[in-house]
């Protein structure tokens, strides 16, 4: 498992703290608490795949892994939008890190299936025409000629290029090394524990609910319980993907045990649930929490609206029965958040990044320090 900046997902390491709410421990301490209630145990170490290419070699050829899971990347498109260094580190660490993991993997010789964890910003958003299928999409090129091509890509942020960036890289170490390789195109992640962490406390994951860090379903449960009014930016007509943490661990360990044959293209799995509109995802929180839905001025440079049918018949397939946000919404809520909600910092919760100078100009009125918490 390589993990660097990853989402939330469980029992492994994150070294980037922000603003999470939640008491996340060392890995020392994680490592510890998972041998003592699973009685396993996890080796950690701590490398720099973007940087340390020898000491990842040397790391592949001592554990001869079957899989590895690949989290190593900076994680969230306002942070890759935040100034020009944050990009530039964005496509330096991701791309760079990929780019060794695969050259790692050919000169360490060991037959390792490649399972990259990417997203479903590598698509756009309602540019297909219909249906989104998974990684590749029937056209006729000129001539009548049909063909399977891999879907175009049209990333919205810094952080979204270095995912289509990778799935290049995906295709040509393939094609090339015949690389085993599965393409997670993930949804916008929600929830906290799995089966696994809620047997710990020392295992709880992150619940970022900043505008960098923070998804947008996490921050508004935040904001419910703190009785802040959700921030939903533009229209919130934006139709987006969700899966739970739960799920997520769940499509990883269902791509683990079925990966592709050597000489067989790039599996590429849609790792969803469901999609909403994000402003009956805000809905649905204030339902339930009481607190009105404030909209503001948009940070980030897409369209106001669109529309979003993705497949996910793969994982349904062999398995995933997912949970959506009617059925586990409440319980998020009600034993999670209002747990925590006393060590938020209500000044973070205004975006604090813009994907260009107009965006920032129209956000300029905007005052975190003007956001009051409910007592």
């Amino acid at each position: 498992m390589l993990d660097g900046c990853p989402w939330h997902s469980s029992r492994f390491l994150l070294r980037f703290f922000h603003f999470s709410p939640t008491l996340f421990f060392a890995v020392q301490v994680r490592v510890q608490a998972w041998k003592e209630v699973s009685g396993k145990d996890i080796k950690f170490v701590n490398l720099d795949i973007a940087k340390e290419y020898d000491l990842l070699v040397q790391l592949i050829k001592e554990e001869k892994p079957d899989s590895i899971v690949h989290f190593a990347e900076q994680r969230a498109a306002p942070y890759s939008m935040k100034t020009s260094k944050t990009k530039r580190y964005t496509v330096d660490n991701n791309v760079g890190g990929s780019n060794n993991l695969c050259c790692a993997v050919i000169d360490s010789e060991v037959d390792a299936h490649i399972v990259h964890l990417g997203t479903m910003g590598v698509y756009g958003y309602g540019t297909s025409g219909g249906e989104i299928p998974e990684g590749y999409i029937d056209v006729i090129l000129p001539g009548g000629r049909e063909a399977n091509i891999l879907h175009p890509a049209y990333p919205g942020s810094v952080y979204h290029a270095t995912k289509c960036l990778d799935a290049l890289l995906w295709q040509f170490y393939q094609k090339n090394d015949q690389l085993r390789i599965t393409d997670l195109h993930q949804g916008i992640v929600w929830g906290t524990n799995t089966p696994q962490t809620v047997r710990d406390e020392r295992l709880i994951n992150r619940f970022d609910y900043d505008g960098d860090y923070g998804t947008v379903l996490n921050r508004f449960l935040m904001q419910g319980a703190m009785g802040v009014p959700l921030t939903v930016y533009g229209t919130g007509g934006q139709t987006r993907a969700f899966i739970h943490i739960t799920d997520t661990a769940r499509c990883i360990e269902i791509a683990i045990n079925n990966p592709p044959k050597a000489g067989e293209r790039v599996e590429i799995f849609n790792q969803v649930a469901e999609t909403r509109r994000v402003r009956d995802v805000a809905k649905l929180v204030a339902d339930q929490t009481g607190v009105e839905m404030n909209l503001l001025p948009n940070p980030r440079q897409e369209a106001a609206e669109n529309e979003l049918d993705v497949s996910n018949k793969k994982f349904c397939s062999l398995g995933l029965d997912p949970i959506t946000l009617d059925e586990a919404l409440f319980n998020e809520v009600t034993e999670v958040v209002q747990k925590y909600k006393h060590r938020c910092d209500p000044t973070k919760i205004l975006p604090a990044s813009f994907w260009n100078k107009k965006r920032a100009e129209e956000c300029a009125s905007l005052d975190p320090s003007s956001v009051k918490v409910k007592v």
